[in-house]
């Protein structure tokens, strides 16, 4: 009998805190929201940040492409070159020939 009354007591007070328990248990799912998004707001700034750096690593590596670039389309980078590689020379005045389409 008494194990009775004991549910009986217990069941009244859930009904008569129902709100309050509805309450708690928001609180408690806000909670665990707050701390679940600020773990994603986290993971996502950490990964920002590593994207950032990555972005300026690009972005050196293009300006260094543009002055290799530069100084190898130079007149005297590429007579060099040819000279060197393809053993070429400049032709004097003798051995030009003048092409003439008429």
């Amino acid at each position: 009998m008494a194990a009775r009354a004991l549910v009986f007591d217990i069941w009244q007070d859930i009904v008569r805190y129902s709100v309050t328990y509805i309450l708690l248990i928001f609180v408690v799912m806000s909670a665990f929201s707050v701390i679940y998004y600020s773990h994603i707001n986290r993971q996502t700034t950490s990964e920002l940040e590593v994207l950032l750096s990555k972005k300026d690593e690009f972005n050196i590596e293009w300006r260094n492409l543009l002055l290799e670039q530069n100084s190898l389309a130079e007149h005297s980078a590429i007579e060099s070159k040819a000279k060197k590689l393809l053993n070429m020379k400049q032709p004097d005045s003798n051995s030009e020939v003048i092409v003439n389409f008429e």
